[in-house]
């Protein structure tokens, strides 16, 4: 592996299922919060599986459980009727490989073994997670979906909060707080400044005093991912995925005042903000503001990957690990939805020269956009750039923030057909992001009308810049290749870099 690049692109030919524990079959788990349960059934590539199902249930089991030491009999109810439903769901879908795991309230309350006895009695075998190990699968989770991580992660649940320092692709030193939502209520019966004494005490105790300082803050758990998303909508921002979506450390203490005189029924309005998250808000962004103020975090990251994907995560095999979760999605993607699939690999390689002094990140979403470079085919001709548009901004990607996503729209956008710049691309990144994104786009479209999607036509002729043209060579006897149309891409793509297009053959 080289220094400083923390994963590599995913074999060309890998098209193959891996289970991420080596079973054949479906994976699911079952994650028993202090809040939630849920169960998510994943599907498909192996380093990035899909997610067949997924539903959840806000059993609520840490309610009261600071107060009384255990867990709540009603929430307890709503917990089994949720696990025998799980349970046989899991079994009708054809899962292979069953993961179940409790968190913090069932590992602190004093009916904890009982009820792990009565999941037994189910047929679910429960492991409770110590707080060291739910923080260590929260860090893998975000690793999963950001390899390049640097910094802390946060994990809120119901009844605890995990913290992890990531680096280099691995989880280094983790620690576990008894400070969850649900625990709120019971610390601030002690005072107005309770809380912020709590948080001071156990994070300086715990040596965490300023270890997160100039690093971003990674935001795990659905209570602080609802609060960015109660920011997204705040702020008008046009791109409603809250995975990836970056705020400054200090929007933590604004979200704090602005709930305290907001209208709770406003929160309706929030896109994808559940009811059952809303009432948690205020808490979890006093937690989040208090936390990030000790650490010294310089940003916050939201990650829609935590827990569950770390799991999967910490299962795989080294190799697959290091491989780049957005290159090994894309062509999945392009694979599934095109007709040529080795074309990504190849048009990305052709092209390359046109763009030898992009950086790492750039060259990265180009090879990126090249595997997805034939997914609007199946569209109509009028609505192929709609298509690509769709396809980068809310494709189910991971490894990428909005500024990247916006790259890849304009420049599939462009390569399908389309002209101009749509508005929310010119919302989410720089002019100078949009011209080289357009310019991959043209040049993708070169390449296709070129090749014919084939392979021939790539591999056996060139394109590279020279000091006043685009130059293209064909290889001998393939001149009649340069037809009316591919003559036409040729001198757009030219014109984009302000030079002439010329064309030889070897």
């Amino acid at each position: 592996m080289k220094p400083g690049f923390l994963f590599r692109p995913a074999p060309p030919k890998e098209a193959g299922v891996h289970r991420p524990d080596g079973a054949d079959g479906r994976v699911g788990i079952i994650d028993i919060g202090s809040n939630s349960i849920r169960l998510v059934v994943y599907d498909g590539p192996h380093r990035i599986p899909s997610i067949l199902f997924n539903e959840k249930v806000m059993a609520g089991l840490g309610k009261g459980l600071a107060a009384t030491g255990a867990l709540d009999p009603q929430a307890v109810e709503r917990a089994f009727v949720a696990l025998e439903r799980f349970r046989l769901v899991a079994d009708k879908i054809g899962v292979a490989t069953l993961h179940v795991v409790a968190t913090a309230a069932v590992r602190d309350a004093t009916n904890g073994t009982d009820f792990l006895a009565r999941a037994a009695e189910i047929g679910l075998d429960v492991s409770v997670l110590s707080g060291e190990e739910e923080a260590e699968m929260a860090g893998e989770g975000v690793l999963a979906a950001f390899p390049e991580a640097d910094g802390i992660v946060g994990d809120l649940g119901g009844g605890s909060l995990e913290l992890a320092r990531v680096k280099d692709g691995k989880v280094h030193d983790r620690v576990s707080f008894p400070l969850g939502v649900l625990r709120v209520a019971e610390i601030r019966k002690k005072g107005p400044r309770a809380l912020r004494q709590r948080v001071e005490h156990m994070l300086g105790e715990a040596g965490w005093h300023g270890k997160g300082a100039g690093l971003p803050f990674y935001l795990v758990g659905g209570s602080w991912r609802a609060l960015a998303r109660l920011v997204m909508h705040m702020t008008d921002y046009p791109l409603p995925i809250v995975h990836g979506y970056a705020m400054p450390a200090e929007t933590a203490q604004r979200v704090v005042r602005a709930l305290a005189h907001l209208d709770k029924a406003r929160l309706k309005d929030v896109h994808s903000l559940s009811s059952s998250r809303a009432g948690a808000l205020p808490d979890a962004a006093a937690i989040l503001a208090l936390v990030v103020r000790e650490l010294g975090s310089a940003s916050l990251v939201t990650s829609a990957y935590g827990l569950r994907e770390g799991v999967l995560h910490r299962n795989l095999p080294a190799d697959i690990r290091d491989v780049d979760p957005l290159i090994h999605a894309t062509r999945e993607e392009g694979r599934r939805l095109g007709r040529f699939p080795e074309h990504g690999d190849l048009l990305d390689k052709w092209m390359a020269p046109l763009f030898k002094e992009e950086g790492a990140y750039e060259t990265r979403l180009r090879h990126a956009c090249c595997l997805l470079a034939d997914v609007g085919w199946r569209a109509h001709p009028e609505f192929r750039g709609e298509r690509g548009l769709e396809t980068a901004l809310h494709g189910n990607w991971v490894g990428i923030d909005a500024r990247g996503r916006a790259m890849m729209a304009q420049a599939l956008y462009t390569s399908f057909g389309a002209d101009g710049e749509p508005e929310i691309v010119a919302q989410l990144c720089s002019p100078e992001d949009r011209t080289r994104a357009l310019r991959w786009g043209l040049a993708m479209r070169l390449g296709q009308r070129l090749s014919g999607g084939v392979a021939g036509p790539l591999k056996s002729s060139s394109i590279r810049l020279e000091k006043d043209a685009v130059a293209l060579r064909l290889a001998d006897g393939d001149g009649a290749l340069y037809g009316e149309a591919v003559e036409r891409r040729h001198k757009t793509l030219a014109a984009s870099f302000g030079l002439k297009a010329t064309m030889s053959e070897a």
